[in-house]
């Protein structure tokens, strides 16, 4: 028992829930006794020589002494490896089928005696040994996979069951940085140290040095002087990620290269490599794992949540006072106090008597209502949803086949095994209940999975039999991937329910490919300055892997924020993709009035600055959709080589067009900002700064400060909510622009897409457009110019 685990058992021993607790995590323990293989004696394996090469589409395949390695060059330019025969599929990362092999790439002898697979983008190189070194065109080496080693069972039955762990050792460039790795609270950037893949409950609110979180991925993007690369190795098993930063002219002046070594408990040792600017690595990452699903336009407004709002009452309270105040609103979340005892799909009757009035109500000022849903059901015969669970064999089982359960806020619970179609397709029709209850939306929580326990890892059995779309498995290999599974049920429910809506789901958990189905949240981040910080590293994290919508509890989940604090976090909050309060049922009111005169005004001009830029956050949302981009990007997103930038962590840019340095600390009213190239106009006073180089910017309380780029065309709405463009004046002798993507509503129409060039002309701006003709916007001027110019 860890030191976590006596806290947890402190916390729980003496309720009633509390030794429920303990019996269900010694049923945990016993269910592993019995089902799991014992550890045994277990012999290493390293590939030995290359013998010989075939060639194949995109590559081909280089056969050891004791392996085989398959190289395959994707169009597009992906690089895919494969030890020990294993291909691209299954995979719950891609969407759809392999891409096609890249009929131009070679596989062709090496000069130092191995093999190389050419290709216009990379070349990769096979040693005989079997190292495997990625290069640029020009010859320059990315990263450079050592042979890797594996331990299996030395018995052959065992190897039935129990299939080889293996490390894999790498090295990439000294001046190399490391991004990604999923939500990490301790980023953007990481540094030395281990990163558990292992989607994890961490059982309280969590700081920046709490890890693993509840979304682990096990993608790392790379940026060095030499170029940018994405590593993803497609493994769902219990790993960890060890990495150390290189240090230049370490030793003689020699430089000391940077390392990372995975460990995975089992599983496949495949993986892809990306290389290319970030913009062309997360647009081919896209094509790879799927565009990232498009919110409807609500969805990107303020939403409000709290667990422990209570009665229907409350929520009409808090919804009038945003509209007595003239605040804008978007959505209230209801939490797990609105079921009936908890349970999944249900109502408290007595607390909310007219829940499809209460969303109609809410609907007449513009809010939506939008539902929590966790994955566990009450193991209850008479309750509706496990009974027909019970009928359509979806729940999880263990290796004797009996049902397996856990106990979490219902109680003792069943698990619907989510990797199962079967189940998918009976969870999805579920959903029809949600919408007949009003809710424009669904947030899944506790699907890392939870199972509550006073010792041990709180989730399921790790012998727990999945079907894993027919090809069967335990939870050793379903783990990381049952929220991304329930995702994807939710999701296409939704779409098949309510066909002609986009659908509004973020997930607590998932894994490599979840922004196919929406987007996800912080969890529970502590109430306290280092949790503001934890905020934004995870929003840019999860960026950098592909999930582009996410954004943190405002306010943190669990404590009482200073009302300094609590405004701080809801002026940065108002820049990142989901921009929601959320607090704990012990943890007090959210509303932006509850903190006093000087806050509710300042909170509203936040709220009003969102509302804004509307238009702007749609378009970014479009952008995603089809370039993989993400809405918020690390500072050096357009300057990888910038060493500088690579190590700013306290700013980021909202698309192309807009620069945010949030406030992390008590006190502040002045910040130091790293300015990337370029113009950069101060969005409150027109102040023109030029980078690169560092700016003090005036940070008020009443806002942080905000940089615009010099010659951008930024879509906002006025105070009638319509559009508008903001023209800021490009530098002489060089052109900016914009784009500006609009739909119809919440539903599936083709976009209409705008492109906006500026230069200037004497002291005037010239714009110049492409897109429909008939379509006219308002521009305004701002920035070194007197006013606009005709083309």
């Amino acid at each position: 028992m860890d030191a976590r685990d006596l806290v947890r058992s402190v916390k729980v021993i003496g309720s009633a829930r509390g030794i429920r607790t303990i019996r269900a995590a010694w049923r945990r323990h016993r269910t592993d006794a019995a089902g799991l293989p014992r550890p045994g004696a277990e012999r290493a394996r390293v590939p030995g020589l290359a013998e010989e090469a075939e060639p194949q589409p995109g590559g081909g395949v280089v056969r050891f002494a004791r392996s085989s390695l398959r190289v395959r060059v994707a169009v597009g330019g992906a690089v895919f490896c494969g030890w020990d025969g294993a291909g691209p599929e299954p995979s719950y990362a891609l969407a759809g089928s392999c891409p096609e092999a890249d009929p131009r790439a070679t596989l062709e002898p090496d000069t130092e005696g191995g093999w190389r697979v050419v290709s216009e983008r990379v070349t990769v190189t096979v040693s005989r040994q079997g190292a495997v070194a990625v290069r640029t065109p020009g010859g320059v080496v990315l990263r450079r996979d050592l042979p890797p080693r594996w331990w299996e069972p030395a018995a052959a039955d065992e190897a039935q069951v129990t299939p080889p762990r293996w490390t894999q050792r790498s090295e990439v460039a000294a001046d190399a940085r490391y991004f990604g790795l999923g939500g990490r609270a301790a980023g953007p950037r990481l540094r030395d140290g281990a990163y558990r893949l292992w989607n994890t409950d961490p059982g309280g609110a969590f700081g920046p040095d709490d890890d693993p979180l509840y979304l682990t991925m096990p993608v790392q993007l790379v940026v060095a002087d030499a170029g940018t690369h994405l590593m993803f190795h497609d493994n769902t098993w219990d790993g960890v990620v060890t990495l150390r930063e290189g240090v230049e002219g370490a030793g003689s002046g020699h430089d000391r290269p940077g390392g990372c070594q995975v460990r995975m408990a089992g599983g496949p040792l495949r993986y892809w490599v990306i290389a290319g600017t970030p913009a062309r690595v997360l647009q081919s990452w896209a094509q790879l794992t799927g565009a990232p699903a498009l919110p409807p336009r609500w969805a990107l407004g303020y939403h409000h949540a709290r667990w422990g709002f209570g009665t229907e009452d409350e929520v009409r309270r808090v919804a009038a006072g945003y509209v007595e105040r003239g605040l804008p609103l978007s959505a209230l979340h209801l939490d797990i106090d609105h079921y009936d005892g908890h349970r999944v799909f249900t109502v408290d009757r007595a607390r909310f008597p007219d829940l499809p009035k209460l969303a109609s109500d809410l609907a007449d000022d513009g809010v939506r209502l939008v539902s929590i849903i966790d994955p566990g059901v009450k193991a209850e015969p008479g309750n509706p949803v496990y009974d027909s669970g019970v009928e359509a064999d979806a729940f999880v089982r263990d290796a004797r086949g009996r049902e397996v359960r856990g106990e979490v806020w219902p109680g003792e619970t069943a698990f619907p095994d989510f990797t199962d179609p079967q189940a998918r397709k009976w969870w999805a029709g579920l959903y029809v209940e949600r919408l007949e209850q009003g809710f424009a939306g669904v947030w899944h929580d506790m699907n890392e999975p939870v199972s509550f326990a006073a010792f041990g890892d709180p989730t399921l059995p790790l012998s727990a039999r999945h079907a894993l779309e027919g090809r069967g498995g335990d939870h050793r290999e379903a783990h990381n991937v049952y929220g991304l599974t329930m995702a994807r049920a939710g999701y296409e429910g939704l779409c098949e329910l309510r066909p002609e809506q986009r659908p509004f789901l973020f997930s607590r958990s998932g894994w490599v490919g979840m922004q196919r189905y929406g987007g996800t949240w912080s969890g529970d981040v502590t109430t306290d300055w280092p949790g503001v910080r934890a905020s934004l590293a995870l929003v840019l994290g999860l960026g950098l892997c592909g999930v582009p919508y996410s954004g943190p509890d405002v306010g943190g989940f669990t404590g009482a924020p200073s009302a300094e604090l609590y405004l701080r976090w809801l002026q940065l909050a108002a820049y990142l993709p989901l921009f929601r309060t959320h607090a704990a049922i012990t943890a007090g009111r959210r509303e932006p009035w509850e903190f006093g005169p000087e806050v509710l005004e300042h909170a509203t001009a936040a709220l009003r600055e969102r509302q804004r830029l509307l238009p702007y956050f749609l378009t970014l949302a479009h952008l995603a959709q089809r370039t993989g981009a993400p809405y918020v990007r690390p500072m050096w997103w357009r300057w990888p080589q910038d060493r500088a930038l690579r190590d700013c962590e306290d700013a980021f840019l909202l698309g192309d067009s807009l620069l945010v340095a949030p406030i992390f600390d008590p006190g502040v009213r002045r910040r130091m900002v790293r300015l990337p190239r370029g113009r950069w106009y101060d969005a409150a006073t027109g102040r023109a700064h030029d980078g690169p180089g560092q700016a003090m910017l005036e940070a008020p309380l009443s806002r942080v400060p905000v940089l615009v780029r010099a010659g951008s065309v930024l879509p906002v709405a006025d105070e009638q909510g319509e559009t508008e463009l903001e023209v800021w004046a490009p530098i002489a002798g060089r052109t900016g622009g914009g784009v500006l993507i609009t739909d119809t509503g919440d539903g599936w129409e083709e976009p209409t897409v705008m492109h906006f060039t500026t230069r200037l002309r004497g002291n005037r701006v010239v714009v110049e457009r492409e897109g429909p003709e008939d379509i006219k916007y308002v521009m305004r001027v701002r920035g070194d110019a007197v006013g606009l110019a005709t083309p």
